[in-house]
């Protein structure tokens, strides 16, 4: 009988590794609009930022509901990985939407320093999310 030998495989399906990508180019996108408009108090920088985190509130939303699934109904081999990914997807909805929330002042206060933290904070989750679901692990016994 020959030896099982691993292979590698992502935590993610191929549909989800994409909608993923959304929330981390939006969020990473946002906050460089907002240091852009920290630096310049050029008013389009808030605007477009508002833009970018909504963007990423609805990726993120759909991301979010599919973790869930995930995590509910994992794999043999990737059970911790779904529960630290679904927990990084849900700082980044939570951060991303109450970030939403903030940039829908008017004035400076849409962005300032809590803006700017939230924004720090989805992008950095986006940002463990998408290290978390698109790393490989080696999982023993299967054959492809």
């Amino acid at each position: 009988m020959p030896a099982s030998r691993g292979i590698r495989a992502t935590l993610l399906h191929p549909v989800h590794a994409i909608l993923l990508a959304f929330p981390v180019a939006l969020f990473s996108a946002g906050l460089a609009s907002d240091v852009a408009y920290l630096k310049s108090a050029a008013v389009q920088w808030t605007n477009f930022s508002s833009w970018l985190i909504a963007g990423g509130c609805f990726f993120g939303g759909l991301v979010l509901a599919w973790a869930i699934v995930a995590a509910v109904f994992p794999g043999r081999a990737v059970r911790g990985r779904a529960l630290a990914y679904l927990a990084a997807v849900a700082v980044m909805f939570i951060a991303g939407l109450v970030n939403a929330f903030q940039h829908s002042h008017d004035g400076w206060s849409s962005v300032g320093s809590l803006g700017l933290t939230l924004s720090i904070v989805s992008t950095v989750a986006a940002l463990v999310a998408g290290l978390i679901g698109y790393s490989e692990q080696r999982v023993e016994g299967l054959a492809r």
